[in-house]
């Protein structure tokens, strides 16, 4: 990207602060970075104080690496902290979420006492079929109310869930539930997706064919879809659930009891089950909810668009949020549900203050057009907020300007379901931005960039990214394969927590994320991240939206091989695109150096992405190097694969 290009974007930034207003009532103050710092531990103590204790901890930290306790020796119970506390303190009239179905004109306002009632006869339903303490449990369903009161009633009984995606295949759901011993699962018979029902109590049966242990399914009524049914395995929610009691008197656990499982996808092993204790996790998630967000309980109107089967959801639509006693939007549908104004009918509807989202979601929006937004009134919006990959600069500003008006700061996160919480984000009325920079770590979090031996490196200088001291809401552990924890996050740098991805420091010393470091090219020589030729790419007026990879190359080592969706208001998408593709190679060149020229571009309608918005660039490198693919049920599209396999065919036909 030309230097000129990113400082006039800078000094663009520059001009753009925090009013005096905000920064002053902000929920962070600039001291922050120094009381944490002096003792991050100690600092670590303060903020478990926002969690309701049955047992006040007297211990901070015991770390044996790779072994972390926080607070040990205290008590609580996380539904506790969530519900029962605002409703004991006289906060249970208030607007716990305002859920919005996947169609236009259902929707539910569920208040803090009703999900208090809610998640007590869910235990208490639960308590009949079975459920004990330490139980795992598969949580398999669509963006309704009833998936969050199972997770708060399945924590406030001690047990474990383990929430799966709803777009999740069979064999994906039987995977997990068997690797962590399920004995129970609670599921939908289907959920909404643009209007069309698709089924989920059909593939929990599919599942359940290879996984003997479950004894029980508790199934929603959702699309009124016909099921099979198993007698004394199956009981419909409306059965069970709504004829218990309200009352639920909670037990209170150690602060170690585990929380929940959540499997992530490897390349080529077997996804891993990481799993999350209670206090230290629920401390980090609430501290960075109210400081990350600047959220005021009193008056704003949340909506993190992400689905609960993500770590996302768990930490800032369940967990944090619930603990600071906000107000959310729950969105059941997808961006275009309805139209491709949907998501800005809810906010001007709901005169929604903070939107948190993925930088994949932002440049479909961007796709789509700025013309749609503006036809909404957005001025509740204060605060943006961005999650899951690096964001482009022309994203980031795009963002800003079509829906925060040039008016909100922009948290740019960086976060792992590994961490729990969010590890690096600037603090809106405290730190500066930078269109795509996530700037510094956060109060009592320690991380640094580091070279091939593990050394810090320099300013202007790119490495790995390392965790060096415990955080409270880090991985416990991978279930059931503790040597594979140590193996995957430990190994790499000694002492180090190793995240798997790539930063770089800028000259004031900024942070940058560039993506997972096996996105990392090795061009005659140069080492190029896929992200910054995304970058260039997406930095032509034409491109919404790119994927890079390297690919096998007799004279360079590797190549890079390019898929670019266009901008569907772009005049270039008419153009002939022999000649666009040579434009677009030229831009990278010009962009970046002529090393960095892509040995191909495919122009493709749509990227292959998971259900959580990830582009899979290891089928796109698949794709390139004509290998046969592995397991596509992950992404929201299968056939998307297909249709770009075509395209490279075509493609390399044409050369010939």
């Amino acid at each position: 990207m030309p230097e000129a290009k990113i400082e006039a974007w800078l000094e663009e930034d520059r001009e753009f602060t925090p009013s005096a207003a905000f920064s002053a009532q902000a929920n962070a103050q600039p001291s922050i970075y120094e009381e944490a710092g002096a003792d991050p531990v100690a600092w670590w103590r303060e903020q478990a104080d926002r969690l309701t204790w049955t047992t006040t901890p007297t211990k901070s930290l015991e770390w044996d690496l790779p072994n972390a306790k926080w607070f040990a020796d205290g008590t609580l119970n996380a539904s506790v902290s969530c519900v029962d506390v605002h409703v004991s303190e006289g906060r249970g009239g208030r607007v716990a979420f305002h859920w919005v179905a996947d169609a236009e004109g259902e929707s539910r306002t569920i208040t803090y006492h009703e999900l208090h009632r809610q998640v007590c006869r869910t235990a208490n339903a639960l308590i009949e079929l079975g459920v004990t303490k330490g139980d795992r449990i598969a949580v398999y369903m669509p963006m309704i109310p009833e998936a969050i009161f199972a997770m708060l009633a399945i924590v406030r009984l001690g047990a474990i869930h383990s929430v799966v995606f709803g777009g999740f295949s069979a064999e994906a759901l039987g995977s997990r539930i068997l690797d962590s011993n399920c004995r129970f699962v609670v599921t939908a018979d289907g959920a909404f997706r643009r209007g069309t029902a698709s089924p989920l109590k059909a593939a929990v049966d599919e599942a359940l064919k290879s996984c003997p242990n479950v004894s029980a399914v508790l199934v929603v009524k959702r699309t009124e879809s016909d099921v099979e049914w198993v007698p004394g395995r199956d009981h419909w929610w409306h059965d069970i659930v709504e004829r218990q009691s309200d009352v639920h008197e909670p037990e209170a656990f150690p602060a170690e009891t585990p929380l929940f499982i959540m499997y992530t996808s490897g390349t080529t092993a077997k996804p891993k089950g990481i799993f999350h204790t209670t206090a230290g996790y629920l401390t980090q998630a609430a501290t960075t909810y109210y400081n990350v967000f600047d959220v005021k309980p009193e008056t704003d109107v949340c909506w993190t668009a992400a689905d609960i089967g993500w770590i996302t959801g768990h930490s800032y639509i369940v967990y944090g949020p619930l603990i600071n006693g906000v107000t959310q939007i729950l969105y059941e549908g997808l961006p275009d549900s309805g139209g491709r104004d949907r998501w800005w009918k809810i906010i001007s509807g709901y005169k929604a203050t903070i939107l948190y989202t993925a930088p994949t979601t932002i440049r479909t929006l961007m796709k789509w057009g700025h013309q749609i937004p503006e036809e909404y009134d957005l001025t509740s919006l204060r605060l943006l907020g961005t999650v899951g990959e690096p964001i482009n600069p022309e994203a980031w500003m795009w963002y800003r300007k079509n829906i925060g008006g040039d008016r909100c700061p922009i948290v740019d996160t960086w976060w792992q379901t590994e961490t729990g919480a969010i590890l690096c984000s600037p603090l809106p009325g405290v730190t500066s931005t930078k269109p795509g920079a996530a700037m510094r770590a956060l109060p009592g979090i320690s991380t640094a960039v580091v070279d091939d031996a593990g050394n810090p490196v320099g300013h202007g200088e790119g490495g790995y990214l390392v965790v060096t001291q415990p955080w409270p809401a880090m991985i416990r552990g991978i279930w059931g394969d503790p040597d594979r924890f140590f193996d995957t996050y430990w190994s790499r740098f000694p002492g180090k927590y190793f995240a798997g991805d790539g930063a770089k420091l800028d000259a004031e010393g900024d942070l940058w994320l560039l993506g997972r470091v096996d996105d990392v090219m090795n061009i005659s020589g140069h080492r190029l991240s896929t992200t910054e030729v995304e970058h260039a790419l997406v930095g032509h007026r034409a491109v919404a939206e790119a994927a890079v990879v390297g690919a096998s190359d007799e004279t360079t080592g590797q190549a890079i091989v390019a898929f670019v969706t266009l901008k569907l208001s772009a005049e270039d998408a008419e153009k002939d695109h022999a000649a666009l593709i040579e434009e677009l190679r030229a831009h990278v060149a010009s962009t970046i150096s002529p090393i960095a020229k892509p040995r191909e571009i495919i122009l493709t309608p749509d990227l292959p992405k998971t259900r959580s918005g990830k582009i899979m660039r290891r089928l796109l490198r698949d794709v390139a190097e004509n290998r046969s693919l592995g397991d596509v049920t992950t992404l929201t599209d299968p056939t998307v694969v297909n249709m770009i396999t075509g395209l490279m065919d075509t493609h390399a036909s044409s050369d010939d």
